[in-house]
């Protein structure tokens, strides 16, 4: 009887102290959990960001490049559409993403594999360009080709902030934002000089690699900051308790009606500029060298242009920024590229153009919050996927509509400057569109945002 509460006591004993061996050896051998907003690893995976920004978009952002290039050279020099390869890359990486970041979520726990696929498409899709003997070729190739590439490894980065940002989150936005200008300004001047140098062929295939090659050296850090096992039940509970219903009943909100029509008009004439501006310096006597320098100046300034929106879009409604884009775009238009007979007037342009234009997707946080403040079970990667899916509609529409307005140009010789340089009726177009894109600040006034 005396010896059972010492064996009671000693089976206690070992299963306390059991315990505390497997708690200690959990404690030692699972990793800490990284902290958001701050710390080694954030920082890695928004470097890796901006690398992965600065190669998905930059490449379509110097299309303007290819574009004065393909004009001028065999085999493309007679052919029509060849604005269509560019709104097709750039429309492809905007409409796809909803349908993307739902295959992605899916499948998180390989993320990181996908983000190398979307790189690899990427890749594949230069490379199959560059033996492209029609403009047919390289809508498929270049165009839509290299945008589902680009829209499956750049969603892996949208996906991931939220992970890895939470405060400071619209700051970490614009820094990766910023990452598009960093490509746009690396990429005219590399891509003009290989096309003076060699030919698009060789280009293409050089730039294939130094894609997959750069690219892929960071998507190790594009990894969930906690690990998917240990966050699926808590996931696959927020997914139940919300049901499919629920993450688009944004859709249906006045404020989300508001911000994608705007945004959808601004698509409409935003790409055209970066487009067309070296074969507009071309034609007023620049080299194809300067020419691409415009694209450069564009891209440098529209860096500055999302730094400064992101240190404001928290602070100020995202109807004024908008509107500030929308009236800063629209004036550097009408009164700089509409008058611009020479050189200087037309650099000028492409920096304020970049800076009021190229700030417009960095209110993309603030539009999230707009939409998630008037329906609180909007989901932010969501809102975002179909933000982007709205300015991908007017770019792809864009590419044909911009070759038959300079087509029905009635305007060349009878006007001066730019309105009568052959583009004036695309000048207008474009400046149209870019004071439109500020009319969402009307939803503000009959109180659609909350």
């Amino acid at each position: 009887m005396s010896e059972k509460p010492n064996d009671a006591q000693g089976g206690g004993a070992h299963t306390s102290v059991s315990t505390r061996g497997q708690t200690s050896y959990e404690s030692v051998n699972r990793k800490p959990i990284p902290p958001a907003d701050k710390g080694k690893d954030a920082y890695l995976f928004l470097a890796s960001c901006c690398v992965l920004e600065a190669v998905v978009w930059g490449l379509p952002f110097t299309y303007g490049v290819f574009n004065d290039y393909y004009s001028t050279h065999g085999p493309f020099d007679s052919a029509d559409n060849l604005a269509i390869v560019g709104t097709c890359s750039l429309g492809m990486l905007y409409l796809d993403l909803p349908i993307v970041f739902a295959v992605v979520q899916a499948y998180k726990r390989h993320i990181r594999g996908t983000c190398a696929l979307g790189i690899l498409i990427m890749g594949l899709a230069l490379a199959t360009s560059s033996f492209a003997t029609s403009v047919t070729h390289l809508m498929l190739t270049q165009g839509f080709l290299y945008g589902l590439g680009g829209s499956i490894s750049y969603s892996t980065c949208l996906i991931l902030l939220s992970d890895w940002y939470d405060k400071r989150k619209g700051m970490a936005f614009s820094i990766m934002l910023g990452g598009t200008g960093m490509g746009g300004t690396i990429l005219p001047i590399v891509t003009e000089k290989l096309l003076q140098s060699f030919n698009f062929r060789t280009t293409l295939r050089a730039l294939a690699v130094a894609i997959v090659l750069l690219s892929g050296a960071f998507v190790y850090y594009m990894k969930p900051r906690i690990a998917v096992e240990e966050s699926t039940a808590e996931s696959e509970t927020a997914a139940a308790a919300r049901g499919q219903a629920g993450r688009v009943r944004f859709m249906r909100t006045g404020a989300f009606a508001a911000l994608q029509l705007a945004n959808t008009v601004q698509g409409l004439g935003f790409f055209l500029p970066t487009l067309y501006l070296p074969m507009y310096a071309r034609s007023i006597g620049a080299s194809q060298s300067v020419g691409a320098l415009t694209v450069v100046a564009y891209n440098i300034s529209s860096v500055m242009g999302c730094v400064l929106m992101g240190l404001v879009i928290d602070r100020w409604h995202v109807t004024t920024c908008c509107l500030a884009c929308a009236v800063g775009s629209s004036i550097s238009i009408f009164l700089l590229w509409g008058f611009s007979g020479s050189l200087p007037p037309l650099f000028v342009f492409a920096i304020l153009y970049g800076l009021f234009a190229g700030a417009w997707v960095a209110t993309w946080s603030g539009m999230v919050k707009a939409v998630q403040r008037s329906e609180t079970t909007a989901d932010a990667s969501t809102v975002l996927a179909w933000l982007s899916t709205g300015r991908g509609i007017g770019n792809v529409v864009s590419g044909p509509l911009s070759e038959a307005l300079i087509r029905e140009d009635h305007w060349k010789g009878v006007l001066a400057y730019g309105y009568g340089s052959g583009y004036g009726v695309l000048i207008v177009f474009t400046g149209v569109t870019a004071a439109l894109s500020g009319s969402c600040v009307l939803g503000r006034k009959l109180g659609y945002f909350k």
